[in-house]
């Protein structure tokens, strides 16, 4: 309940919206719609409702790197505050197009060329595309239903060396496995700092991993992990190669750690929670979701499902 409202005493409509806010900003990861159909029917009104998800749905879509179809099926758009132009509006900078996006349906409804303003410089595209092409690599081989893209972040106008600039490197990754009552996701931000004077680039990384299983409990598992590094700054191709080498490290480094972790779990800390799944009537496989299936095993254990 929020704060002054006493026991037994009506919520007004602005705390039932701030309530309701919280449970959609708080739904595990690809699970909003659920948790927005008992929303709207416990609230019992439209109205308060539809102010909530105004509200909690395009926070949560680019807390969670939602991505999306782009209406002309050229590919996916991430919805990232990395991309986003307005609050309905996202560059592709794969396909330098803008996507109008419905944050609550969680689709895109229109799609136009992008500005040469909402677009870096060429200098800093030979950076970024080709940074792009040696990520979709890596993301291709480790996730390969996730999703990948490089925004410039700071200095798009530069117009060749002499000054500093940012990309970001944004990986995405996600199961969706409601009838094995499990979902999870894989995310991670990386943030590079061309320095032109020092002729060196800062790498910083956050992962952010999430896993839900629910038949018959709650068992989340929501964990991340920050990074540093710095490689030399070299040309466009190269520095690509040595970045995401760099990434590529880390996140294996990071997939050790869980494996690692969840193996030498005692059996009996999930004695009471290792039963059959519905469908496949095996064990759930507490060390290969926890760890392996949300990183290079997605494929075949969250990103890709069964």
């Amino acid at each position: 309940m929020s704060e002054g409202a006493g026991a037994g005493e009506e919520l007004s409509d602005r705390q039932k919206r701030e309530i309701a806010v919280w449970f959609l900003s708080n739904a595990p990861a690809g699970e909003i719609n659920y948790v927005a159909k008992d929303v709207r029917a416990l609230l019992g009104d439209d109205a308060v409702y539809e102010a909530a998800a105004a509200e909690a749905f395009p926070e949560y879509n680019k807390a969670h790197l939602v991505s999306l179809e782009l209406p002309d099926r050229s590919g996916d758009i991430i919805i990232t505050p990395y991309g986003e132009l307005d609050k309905n509006n996202y560059l592709d900078p794969r396909t330098a197009q803008v996507a109008t996006v419905d944050h609550i349906k969680q689709h895109c409804t229109k799609l136009r060329p992008a500005a040469d303003e909402e677009l870096p410089s060429a200098y800093i595209e030979e950076y970024r595309n080709a940074l792009d092409i040696e990520l979709s690599k890596y993301v291709g081989e480790a996730y390969p239903k996730g999703i990948c893209a490089v925004y410039c972040s700071s200095g798009k106008d530069i117009e060749g060396p002499g000054a500093d600039f940012g990309l970001v490197v944004i990986i995405s990754a996600a199961r969706r496995s409601p009838q094995n009552f499990c979902n999870g996701s894989w995310r991670s931000i990386w943030t590079l700092e061309f320095n032109d004077g020092s002729q060196f680039v800062e790498i910083k990384g956050k992962i952010q991993v999430g896993a839900h299983y629910f038949e018959e409990g709650n068992v989340q598992l929501d964990t991340n992990i920050d990074c540093k590094d710095s490689t030399i700054l070299q040309s466009p191709e190269d520095s690509a190669v040595s970045i995401i080498n760099i990434i590529r490290h880390h996140e294996s480094e990071y997939l050790s750690s869980l494996e690692e972790s969840y193996l030498n779990l005692s059996d009996a800390t999930f004695k009471d929670l290792r039963r059959k799944l519905p469908v496949t009537r095996t064990l759930f496989p507490w060390h290969n979701t926890l760890a392996l299936s949300l990183t290079r095993d997605l494929a075949k254990e969250l990103a890709i499902g069964k």
